[in-house]
């Protein structure tokens, strides 16, 4: 008995430990939220403080107005969903040819790959901006596209090999005497079975994609129209003052989108992750 209560103790700190873990990682989500609705008097006033003494509803119709939100949105879908389907596709097919067959020169590959993913990113701007510059694809959001699709290609192709090669060789046996070539083999099967992994880094490739600052400002400097929602959050801050509450406003409403897209992909993450690790 006195062991079954000790360990119900146990649990229940615990559970107020990981309970207050929790909280702090959300506090600022919350105190953002708060801080949105508030008054700059408020804003001011309230420090730390999560509700506001009246919500002001207007900032977020203010904040959409005055940084073209609009406009930006829909730049940002646009970039965010072609870069995710791109990266999907050829990610998968390098993760399964790398995962699923024999070539020379397959180490090698594998190398390289890994050897570009340890590169900091603050080193391949210059080059990317070179070549983009000499595609004559700057200031267009297909600039912005093919930057932000090079930068998840490595991690997105391991992760495929990973998952790849935990399924079975019945797979692609079976679809072979079914009279199956390789595109039909990987477009008609493996592609469908890896659907979980395929929720995971899609999700993981558009939040990235959502809140990129860096590269839609840079690609896109010469036209403000095509700038994203995070380059437009900028436009609340100037040399000597920033509205904060209609940056918190604004914040919330380029985080919307994120949380729909994680609500709908969430119940494949832990299936795709756990495939992952255990190859």
């Amino acid at each position: 008995m006195t062991e079954l209560k000790g360990a119900r103790a146990r649990r229940g700190l615990t559970h107020l430990v990981l309970l207050a873990i929790g909280f702090a990682y959300v506090y600022p989500f919350l105190w953002a939220v708060g801080s949105s609705l508030k008054t700059k008097i408020d804003f001011l006033d309230g420090g730390l403080g999560l509700l506001p003494s009246r919500p002001v509803w207007e900032n977020y119709a203010q904040a959409w107005r005055e940084a073209s939100f609009g406009t930006y949105f829909v730049n940002t879908l646009v970039i965010s969903v072609t870069t995710v389907a791109f990266t999907l596709l050829f990610t998968a097919m390098a993760g399964y040819a790398l995962a699923r067959h024999t070539f020379p020169g397959k180490k090698i590959i594998l190398g390289v790959i890994l050897a570009t993913y340890l590169l900091p990113h603050g080193y391949t701007i210059v080059p990317i901006y070179d070549l983009i510059n000499s595609l004559g694809l700057l200031n267009t959001l297909t600039s912005v596209i093919l930057a932000q699709v090079g930068g998840g290609l490595v991690f997105g192709t391991f992760m495929f090999m990973a998952y790849f090669s935990t399924l079975p060789r019945e797979l692609e046996e079976a679809a072979r005497v079914d009279g199956a070539g390789f595109n039909t083999l990987f477009f008609r099967v493996m592609l469908p079975v890896s659907k979980p992994m395929m929720a995971t880094l899609g999700l993981f490739t558009f939040i990235s994609s959502w809140n990129n600052f860096f590269l839609p400002l840079v690609f896109t400097l010469g036209r403000p129209e095509l700038r994203t929602v995070g380059v437009g959050l900028y436009a609340f801050t100037n040399q000597t003052t920033t509205d904060w509450t209609l940056l918190c406003a604004g914040a919330v409403i380029s985080l919307a989108p994120i949380v729909v897209v994680f609500v709908v992909a969430q119940r494949y993450i832990v299936e795709a992750i756990a495939g992952a690790v255990k190859a």
